[in-house]
């Protein structure tokens, strides 16, 4: 089947046809002719399948008739975070281009101002995360009341970052009779309701079993101790056929050492975390998008929506804690159909969180012996000093005997080994760390130092 078939517009068939694409995915196949027919849908896809096309595609050609209103946009797109957002707002100007649409894109990190003059001009698609968009509802920025299309990204994700209270009162705002589009990875019970709230006898669409694993993606754990993670994690970087990495872990502090760390060992390193502006953010997955960098060191905030073509390795430097992450973390890498590699390096401490990913994927994922020589190695045993034996103990002389008057060995001499002169050793001292010493020594520690 092509985009032909589906029903799409001369307009957007040209714009498919200028970005390289010529078949449909599944969730494209399935999703995109209910849309068009107005219909509400519940879409059920992992990541990396194409999804965010199945409904932008679509709305590009609704939209197409009509025109907008000053601050009140004619369809409303709900993303967890910045970096999807942004995602989606880059294939609505990619998809688009032939069609003169007004888009705005609410998130946080950035000046609100120039936002709201988008909004007063009017806009046909209005791409947002739940706070700023509650932020502008109470500034009375924004009205929802000629918003008919709404569409609800990455819902379980909504739900793990606690939106889901901020959605329910964003729907209530919009009109009653609207077209809603509900797509996610996993439908936990809280989705399943939330759907049954919000959407009026929708078509189910589902290309795949909730929570598996893109099959393109070869899954690897190697198991490592902890203080041998980092070693384990240059190997990997270093192996043939290595093109280019996300590593994700679990805190930002995590993240902002080991990119010191990588950076210090000659990589092309990049970061991504929570605490960083969203220019910045922005201009380091630029970076790595462009192949100026060959690494990208992410927190979660990177797990879902980064489309980058060719990612050849996604290493999870941290077991995730949620086992929904680990399906959207390595769903990074295996996209568009390319082949894709998943390596998860699991201490000890990690057994249980692996063990419940796997209840999810329903797989056992293969353990690895590429790390034997970091993992496995057996640390000599520290040698200890040759015990120097004592001196046999002289018979006690009877009293009277000649011996008593014989002159007895230096028994401290002979027992005590004659002590060896160490070479005096030259070594550049470290930076204090963080939080360390690094004013003067306190009075007791200096004397005799001057």
């Amino acid at each position: 089947m092509s985009f032909a078939d589906l029903g799409l517009s001369d307009e957007l068939l040209r714009a498919i046809g200028d970005s390289g694409y010529t078949e449909p995915t599944p969730i494209q196949e399935k999703a995109i002719p209910a849309v068009l027919m107005n219909k509400d849908l519940v879409g059920i896809a992992q990541t990396g399948t194409g999804k965010t096309a199945a409904f932008v595609l679509p709305m590009i050609d609704i939209l197409g008739h009509g025109r907008s209103r000053a601050r009140m946009p004619r369809s409303l797109i709900l993303e967890p975070t910045r970096e999807l957002a942004a995602q989606v707002a880059d294939n609505f100007e990619k998809y688009g281009k032939y069609h003169k649409l007004s888009m705005a894109l609410l998130i946080g990190g950035v000046q609100m101002g120039d936002q709201v003059k988008a909004l007063e001009k009017g806009v046909d698609v209005l791409i947002a995360t739940p706070g700023r968009l509650m932020d502008l509802f109470s500034r009375g920025k924004i009205m929802l009341n000629d918003c008919n299309l709404l569409v609800i990204d990455e819902a379980d994700r909504m739900l793990d970052m606690g939106f889901i209270p901020d959605i329910e009162e964003i729907a209530s705002r919009l009109p009653k009779q609207r077209q809603t589009l509900l797509f996610s990875a996993t439908m936990p019970p809280p989705i399943q309701k939330l759907a049954a709230k919000f959407l009026t006898d929708p078509k189910t669409v589902e290309v795949a079993r909730p929570a598996t694993a893109n099959i393109n993606i070869d899954q690897q754990i190697i198991e490592v101790r902890s203080d041998k993670k980092r070693d384990v994690l240059r190997d990997v970087l270093r192996a043939e056929g290595f093109k280019n990495a996300i590593i994700f872990a679990n805190r930002k502090t995590t993240v902002r050492d080991l990119y010191t760390s990588l950076k210090r060992s000659g990589f092309a390193v990049g970061q991504i975390h929570g605490d960083m502006e969203q220019p910045a953010r922005i201009a380091e997955f630029d970076r790595f998008k462009n192949d100026e960098i060959t690494v990208l060191v992410a927190s979660d905030v990177a797990a879902r929506g980064l489309d980058v073509k060719g990612v050849s390795h996604v290493v999870n430097f941290d077991v995730p804690w949620q086992p929904d992450d680990y399906i959207h973390r390595i769903g990074r890498t295996g996209r568009a159909g390319a082949k894709g590699t998943a390596i998860t390096l699991a201490t000890r401490e990690d057994a249980e969180a692996v063990a419940q990913i796997e209840k999810l994927t329903g797989m056992k994922i293969p353990r690895t012996g590429q790390a034997a020589s970091a993992t496995e190695a057996v640390e000599p045993a520290e040698e200890k000093p040759a015990r120097v034996p004592r001196p046999a103990r002289q018979p006690k002389p009877k009293h009277g005997s000649r011996e008593r008057e014989q002159p007895q060995p230096e028994r401290a001499a002979e027992a005590r080994p004659a002590p060896v002169q160490q070479p005096l050793v030259e070594r550049e001292l470290e930076p204090a760390d963080e939080g360390g010493w690094n004013g003067p020594l306190p009075s007791f520690l200096s004397v005799g130092l001057s």
